[in-house]
């Protein structure tokens, strides 16, 4: 017995099972990084500095770097800074105040207060506000509160030095994820032609389903603009890849309205299919004109050129949306109309202006 729906439900665990494999491989690197880094710090700080326990210094290590490049040379100063203030009044209320409940909320309030007070960041407040915990809730013997800094800094050093260690990987996905998100668009343009064809509505509705569940696409692309300017401003080794990701950084905006022009299309097609409304067969004709000039663009990101080679097809299509039949019904306008405005999303990602790649299409003939 089919139960109603249940394909569309095992086609959205699959996704969302791709999708949380593709994190686990954006992010495997920085894993390995971390724990490495992590057996690295304790080997030094119990090994060559002969702490017995030092806990502190994987623990900083791996905070300090994190499963983000952005922001490591902070976070390694947060982390150190944190720590030298929470010990550092940790114990001077222990001894004080003793240990105990009372004493403890009192510490780590103080702590915490402290941190804020000096306009420290979030990871500098909380690692106050941990190190003072430890210091009033352990009690260390004389000495060790400062052996924990000693582990900090250790684990600090060690994951400065990881920082500087990056694969050309996190370079490289900017690019891809970019080109990732082309071919979606492309995909979704070819599907929105056979829709305008043949009018299947079960068809047009999957296809509406799919493009609804792309915004995952230009987070993943942002988070990789992201990374890839925070490696090239953290290591010494990228800093000559930083004109490539910063024109990757650039095309995040309008790659996101490309793909939300394409999302509207894909339901007007929709609405226009449900509701029996015929759209003409050059309509389907741009759109596969259009999501082939896209392959194009795609072609050209995966060996890293600029996609202003393009835009003379682009613009070719655009054209062809000024001289193409035109209809008395409103959905096959509606569509041309979206069509048009895809083109022109997809003309900023070749350098020109939101005005400029406007104004380069002519105007629907009447």
């Amino acid at each position: 017995m089919e139960v109603p729906g249940l394909d569309r439900v095992q086609r959205r665990g699959r996704r969302s099972l791709k999708q949380r494999l593709e994190r686990f491989r954006d992010k495997r690197w920085q894993i390995a990084q971390c724990a490495i880094a992590a057996g690295i710090a304790w080997l030094i700080a119990k090994d060559l500095l002969g702490h017995d326990v030092p806990v502190f210094a994987p623990i900083a290590a791996v905070v300090s770097l994190g499963t983000s490049y952005a922001q490591r040379l902070r976070r390694v100063a947060e982390v150190t800074a944190g720590v030298a203030i929470g010990v550092f009044l940790g114990d001077l209320l222990v001894v004080w105040l003793g240990s105990g409940p009372w004493q403890i909320a009192l510490i780590v309030g103080l702590a915490m207060t402290t941190a804020v007070l000096l306009d420290a960041g979030t990871l500098f407040v909380n690692q106050a506000a941990v190190q003072a915990l430890f210091v009033a809730a352990l009690v260390p013997g004389a000495g060790e509160s400062l052996l924990r800094w000693t582990d900090a800094l250790v684990g600090g050093a060690v994951a400065l030095v990881a920082a500087t260690v990056v694969p050309a990987a996190p370079l490289r996905r900017p690019r891809e994820q970019a080109a990732a998100v082309l071919s979606k668009v492309a995909e979704l343009l070819r599907g929105a032609g056979d829709v305008m064809d043949d009018g299947d509505v079960e068809r047009a509705l999957d296809l509406l389903a799919d493009a609804r569940a792309t915004d995952h696409l230009v987070r993943r692309l942002q988070a990789a603009a992201d990374e890839g300017m925070a490696v090239v401003a953290s290591s010494p080794f990228r800093v000559r890849h930083r004109p490539g990701i910063r024109r990757m950084a650039d095309i995040v905006d309008p790659l996101d309205r490309a793909l939300r022009s394409t999302r509207v299309l894909v339901r007007q097609v929709t609405v226009a299919a449900y509701r029996r409304r015929p759209v003409p067969h050059a309509y389907a004709l741009l759109a596969a004109d259009l999501a082939s000039a896209i392959d194009e663009m795609v072609a050209h990101l995966h060996v890293d050129e600029p996609a202003d080679a393009v835009r003379d097809r682009l613009l070719d299509v655009g054209r062809a949306t000024a001289a193409v039949e035109r209809v008395d019904e409103l959905s096959a306008e509606v569509v041309l109309a979206q069509l048009r405005s895809v083109i022109a999303d997809l003309l900023m990602l070749t350098g020109m202006g939101q005005l400029e790649a406007t104004d380069a299409l002519p105007p629907p003939r009447s």
